[in-house]
């Protein structure tokens, strides 16, 4: 995209609006006229004072890239996302221009759109001037810096004060694929609704239930929706995101997704007790050692896993597998069904950890994605139902995934697997333990996986400033405040020793809400027809997050100094965010990309795909350097125009089926290495 054509389109667009709605013919709209002509002039101005600043950044940052084959880090996606946000004013201004003197001109609407996105290019434009500060005060070529901690305090300082409601409004997810955005407004709406019933004495299913009656409000208001929204990512407690996040854990939500993935064979939930292990070591198999059970925190413990398998194969149905198993179903088995085969033992074996901040979620809520890759990659999955925080902080969660590995490799045979060939896979949280339970194989003397296919990793657990990272101020599905609340639960910071509780089926909370669930959708009821009865229940409280004048906030000026006076945005309600301080960050089997040459080497290889617009793909980028500095096999793949999180998405639309096809791709490379050659699938048709 040639940014020096879209400054120029922009200047012109803003010219003609102001001619136009300036002109000697009295507008009809008064007052809504003169809003739009200061919103063109605000925006010229900030076309115009941001055109060199992005040419600087076009001249160096390819620097920061993986390799020339590979474009992409924080640099190049802060351009890009300014350079979508202006294109959408481009289109919107050009409309304007030609259709403001129509008699089915809505001019309120205009006004406020065009105003919605001037309030984000003007939060874009501080974001650029942040990332100037990065690269001037970082190495050159490094994304992120270890020794100046005030730098990344002042970082988090900055965010806590903007502006950040105009994104989750009229702009929510300019930025993303056309196919996601009605996804991402549903998302957003569900989480408002979501937190504005959040804290009754009710389940999760139930609160859904209410906030689906009461969610009309945001649906018609996106500037209340917009509010709320950073109300909810800045103040809300962990607690509500585990809440929230987990609502896809339900019989219902979970039903469907089953309907439309692929149907399996085996799906079976194993429970594994807290035996010691004995496997043999990789320098000499005639030796044995002995792996311990997981014991951080609260003593040993069983360790829960899912089984999935498109074909039944030999082992799957054995009576020793099911002696783990707590399904209500067994698997189908040839003597009940005797058309069904039992096919042979796969000679590959895929171990999954799943995503999810490392405090919500189950292997349920990624069944959709897990389903298709047994059946493309025929294949039998095991993923891990890890201990989640802040209950079991830094080190369960390794502990458990690094057991049910060499669980794994000792029992591969009543997984329907010989495991002559075994790959790890596991996005985001997933992705980093993918990366420590094969370290922790490494320093025990074990067999390591074959590869590692590891989805928008995340690999630096702190809250220190790089580029990608200040996406988090617009990003709808990964704010700093909840990111930060994720990684001080996982470093322990507001840890409790609690022993976590006996699992049981989601039927029994299911029937024990019921009554609930009637008196709460008789009540949302009621609360949803109010809010379209009474107009001033819809509109913002004095409580709500409200943008304020740059020169409103006092304390801007000792936070950072941006240039010709400017300043952005200011939030009237600033967010909490408490800085990961904790030294077990630090610890290289958390963060990984911290980590001595000399606990990466002897890793397996390891493929990374990333999105161009995470707010973690630096951690990507700076991941896959240091491993190939060490002389590691590395690949990195960067897929564009979507969010973290693009797996749970799958089925969403054709650039989402695309990445999760890019991760098919790069696990059948790990098993079938000999056919190296395996490339890229090719790009979706452009829309």
């Amino acid at each position: 995209m040639d940014h020096k054509a879209v400054f120029r389109a922009l200047d012109k667009v803003c010219e003609d609006n102001i001619s136009v709605l300036c002109g000697p013919s009295e507008s009809p709209y008064g007052t809504v006229t003169k809003r739009l002509v200061a919103c063109m002039r605000k925006i010229q101005q900030h076309g115009r004072a941001l055109e060199p600043v992005v040419a600087g950044f076009t001249a160096v940052y390819h620097h920061y890239d993986f390799d020339s084959q590979t474009p992409g880090n924080g640099y190049r996606t802060l351009v890009k996302v300014l350079l979508s946000c202006l294109l959408h004013i481009i289109h919107k201004g050009r409309y304007i221009a030609s259709n403001c003197r129509g008699a089915f001109f809505r001019a309120e609407h205009n006004a406020s759109e065009m105003e919605a996105y001037c309030s984000a290019l003007c939060q874009l434009r501080a974001l650029l001037y942040l990332a100037q500060r990065l690269i001037h005060d970082n190495d050159h070529g490094q994304l992120y810096t270890q020794q100046d901690a005030d730098l990344s305090d002042r970082f988090v300082q900055e965010y806590s004060s903007m502006h950040k409601a105009c994104f989750y409004g009229r702009c929510l997810g300019f930025q993303f694929s056309p196919g996601l955005r009605p996804f991402l407004q549903t998302i957003v709406i569900s989480m408002v609704s979501y937190g504005e019933t959040y804290g009754r004495q009710q389940s999760g299913i139930g609160t859904a239930a209410l906030s689906l009656l009461t969610s009309g409000k945001y649906v018609i208001d996106p500037e209340l929706r917009g509010a709320e929204f950073e109300r909810i990512t800045q103040n809300l407690d962990l607690r509500f995101w585990k809440s929230f996040w987990n609502v896809t854990e339900s019989d219902i939500l979970s039903g469907f997704t089953r309907i439309t993935s692929n149907p399996v064979q085996v799906n079976l939930t194993l429970t594994l007790p807290p035996d010691s292990l004995r496997l043999p070591l990789a320098s000499d198999p005639r030796l044995l050692t002995t792996i311990s059970p997981p014991v951080a925190h609260w003593g040993p413990g069983p360790v829960h896993m899912r089984l999935i398998s498109y074909d039944l194969r030999e082992g799957q149905d054995s009576e020793e597998l099911l002696r783990f198993s707590q399904s209500d179903v067994a698997p189908i088995s040839p003597p009940r069904l005797p058309w069904l085969q039992r096919k042979p033992p796969s000679p590959w074996l895929l171990v999954h950890f799943h995503g999810g901040g490392f405090v919500a979620q189950t292997s349920r809520s990624h069944e959709n994605y897990l389903r298709n890759w047994s059946k493309e990659l025929s294949v039998p999955v095991l993923s891990v139902d890890y201990s989640l925080s802040p209950e079991a902080p830094f080190p369960r969660a390794l502990e458990e995934c690094f057991y049910a590995y060499c669980w794994a490799l000792n029992n591969c045979r009543l997984l329907g697997s010989t495991a002559e060939r075994v790959c790890l896979a596991g996005d985001s949280a997933g992705g980093n333990l993918c990366i420590t339970v094969s370290m922790r194989a490494l320093t025990a003397g074990i067999r390591v996986p074959d590869g590692i296919m590891a989805a928008y990793p995340a690999t630096l657990l702190t809250t220190d400033a790089s580029p990608s990272r200040l996406l988090t101020l617009i990003d709808p599905l990964l704010p700093l405040g909840v990111l930060a609340k994720c990684l001080n639960a996982y470093a322990g910071s507001d840890f409790q020793t609690v022993q976590p509780a006996e699992r049981t089926g989601s039927l029994s909370a299911l029937g024990r809400d019921t009554a609930l669930l009637l008196s709460d959708l008789t009540q949302g009821a009621s609360n949803w027809i109010q809010s379209f009865l009474d107009p001033a229940r819809t509109s913002p409280s004095p409580s709500h997050c409200r943008a304020s004048a740059p020169a409103a906030s006092s304390s801007s000026a000792d936070i950072l100094h941006y240039p010709d006076g400017f300043q952005p945005l200011r939030s009237e309600c600033h967010a909490y965010v408490l800085p990961t301080s904790c030294p077990v960050i630090r610890n290289p089997f958390v963060s990984p990309v911290l980590a001595p040459p000399s606990l990466l080497k002897g890793l397996p290889p390891v493929h990374l795909v990333a999105s161009a617009l995470d707010a973690l793909l630096d951690d990507s980028v700076m991941f896959a350097r240091k491993l190939r500095a060490t002389g590691q096999a590395v690949t990195l793949t960067v897929v564009d125009d979507l969010p973290h999180g693009f797996l749970s998405l799958t089925q969403i639309c054709k650039e989402t089926q695309f990445a999760s096809s890019i991760c098919v791709a790069r696990i059948r490379q790990i098993f079938q290495p000999q056919e190296g050659a395996v490339g890229t699938p090719s790009a979706p048709p452009e829309t």
